[in-house]
């Protein structure tokens, strides 16, 4: 059985951090890792961690997105040149916590949107409270790729599955107070489903209280798998290729 944990954050550019963590996670069946940027600071990390990876068969594979998300209004723009990314990412909005900029945070978006595309590549897209806003500007730049750590109501995620998203499904949907996740996890059809730990945030259960990494992605697999009735190795193989295909 082989994982892919489509959205990771390190935090660190140090080896002696970022191995243990890929050791980790090769030992739990995590194959591939998609690490995710969104600042300076967080590319770079990403960055480092593919680094680390290269060349180790002995590690997952990791690939990477590097991006200007939701608080880099007014940051120096991503400069990581194209060749060395796989997406375009996170890039987004979250009127949740950031209710006063959503202006603003709507131009960086569409902004962010516009290199993407103009880099060919897929986004990775964070959205919270910002149901009607994402899907305008999805619409005003089309785009493809990957809504990461799905929150909203299944309504709102049939309308990102119309657009031809990939939905990624994190550790939340095992915590007690998120029927909503599972309801939406359950209408995404299978070869559109992918899985992540957004670690080092939202630690599935039983992991609660912990920093999340990339090993506890298993932890999700486990609980989608027998929410949605299927094989845990089928759903690993089936969102391992969902993964791939969503990075092309």
């Amino acid at each position: 059985m082989r994982l892919f944990d489509s959205h990771c954050h390190f935090t660190s550019c140090r080896r002696e951090e970022i191995a243990p963590l890929l050791e980790r996670a090769r030992e739990a069946g995590v194959a591939k890792i998609l690490a995710v940027g969104g600042s300076a600071e967080l590319d770079a990390a990403a960055l480092a961690a593919a680094g680390v990876a290269e060349g180790d068969p002995a590690l997952p594979e990791v690939v990477v997105a590097c991006g200007r998300d939701r608080d880099q209004i007014g940051a120096a723009p991503c400069a990581v040149e194209t060749r060395r990314l796989s997406a375009w990412g996170e890039i987004g909005l979250d009127y949740f916590y950031s209710p006063g900029t959503r202006r603003a945070q709507l131009g960086h978006f569409l902004a962010q949107l516009e290199h993407a595309s103009e880099a060919g590549l897929p986004v990775i897209i964070h959205t919270r409270e910002a149901d009607d806003d994402t899907l305008g500007a999805l619409r005003e730049v089309p785009s493809r790729g990957i809504i990461h750590c799905f929150t909203g109501s299944p309504a709102y995620c049939r309308k990102l599955l119309d657009l031809g998203f990939f939905v990624s499904i994190s550790g939340i949907v095992t915590f007690r107070n998120a029927d909503n996740v599972r309801e939406s996890a359950l209408v995404i059809p299978d070869d559109r489903l992918l899985i992540e730990t957004d670690s080092p945030f939202l630690a599935p259960v039983p992991m609660r209280g912990r920093a999340n990494e990339p090993a506890f992605v298993a932890h999700t697999l486990r609980f989608l798998a027998n929410i949605r009735g299927t094989a845990e190795d089928r759903l690993a193989e089936m969102t391992f290729s969902n993964a791939d295909s969503a990075l092309r």
